[in-house]
């Protein structure tokens, strides 16, 4: 019996310590569950909506991605645009000049711009003419078109050439120069700009800086005696300052003579031009250049250190077969107001 009752009363005991286990079993599982959750988010789903940890979730959906990443790339394409890192393809058969705004043009420029390109020029290369004085030609600087369009809108407003009085500032009229010229203002319609343009960026001048352009014309036995283009005078630098440089563009080709010469250039055998042959008795008193359309001709009447230069002094030796058209832009230190 004592063994009996023994053995009942292991048997409560026993079976209530596996209840207690089994309860803190469950309690174990149930915090590992709270803490797995915690460490990783476990999405369950219930009726078609997301829940985290007995809270709603909600999700982005995958076309509101591609629209958001599209707009994205729009943004960062038109940023490139502005800023011109990226360009859009343009055929090839573009134009090769703008369309002109013909309210700014006379009916000169109407015609040369529909007949074709009128800046279209052969191969364009510089020489060094000099270095005492600072003298380079530009070769092909005007096209065949541009040369015949400037002496056609300046032929009707030719009238015989004068020299500035260096007492009074204005134009007398003098042996020393036998040409006929007009001058045309800076800015005139878009040929002109466009050539003020190239003269600016050959020169690195600007352009508000260059006086408008002198077209001359010099028959057989006219020509232009020795001068020098910058002034002696304060009158003439009260608009602009002094001259600092010229452009003489060829308009024409020129059968015998015509050559603008440097009398005072210093001259050694391997300086002379290989053409020096063909000059004028003129030409050869000095270093030459000879008159060949579309050409010009850069010299600087101020050395780099801005005092004038004597060896600048120059001259246009007479025609002695044919004509001669040239066109002149002087080049001033400060801004040369136009009114």
């Amino acid at each position: 019996m004592a063994a009996e009752a023994g053995g009942g009363g292991g048997g409560g005991v026993g079976s209530e310590t596996g209840r207690v286990k089994r309860r803190l079993h469950r309690a174990d599982d149930e915090h590992q569950g709270e803490n797995e959750e915690d460490m990783f988010p476990v999405t369950r789903r219930r009726g078609g909506r997301n829940y985290r940890g007995g809270k709603k979730v909600t999700s982005t959906s995958p076309w509101m991605i591609g629209v958001v990443s599209l707009l994205g790339i729009s943004v960062f394409l038109l940023l490139l645009l502005a800023l011109g890192i990226v360009s859009l393809p343009i055929g090839s058969d573009a134009p090769k000049i703008q369309t002109v705004d013909h309210h700014f043009v006379d009916e000169h420029e109407k015609s040369f711009i529909e007949n074709g390109d009128v800046r279209k020029r052969e191969d364009q290369w510089t020489e060094v003419l000099s270095w005492e004085p600072r003298a380079y030609i530009y070769h092909n600087f005007l096209s065949k078109r541009e040369c015949e369009y400037l002496i056609e809108l300046a032929t009707p407003h030719m009238v015989k050439s004068t020299v500035v009085d260096s007492e009074t500032g204005k134009s007398k009229d003098s042996r020393v120069r036998t040409s006929s010229g007009t001058f045309l203002q800076r800015g005139q319609d878009k040929i002109v700009r466009t050539i003020e343009k190239r003269i600016a960026d050959f020169t690195f001048i600007p352009v508000e800086h260059g006086e408008g352009l002198q077209v001359l014309h010099y028959q057989a036995g006219q020509k232009y005696e020795p001068h020098f283009d910058y002034f002696n005078d304060e009158f003439n630098t009260k608009n602009g300052g002094q001259r600092i440089a010229t452009v003489l563009m060829y308009l024409s080709d020129v059968e015998e003579g015509g050559e603008t010469v440097f009398p005072s250039a210093k001259v050694n055998i391997s300086s002379l031009p290989p053409y020096y042959d063909q000059l004028s008795q003129c030409g050869k008193n000095g270093l030459a250049a000879r008159p060949k359309m579309g050409d010009a001709l850069l010299f600087w009447s101020m050395k780099p250190d801005a005092s004038l230069d004597p060896l600048s002094l120059h001259a246009g030796c007479p025609v002695i077969k044919g004509n001669k058209w040239s066109s002149t832009k002087w080049l001033r230190m400060n801004e040369y107001k136009v009114y």
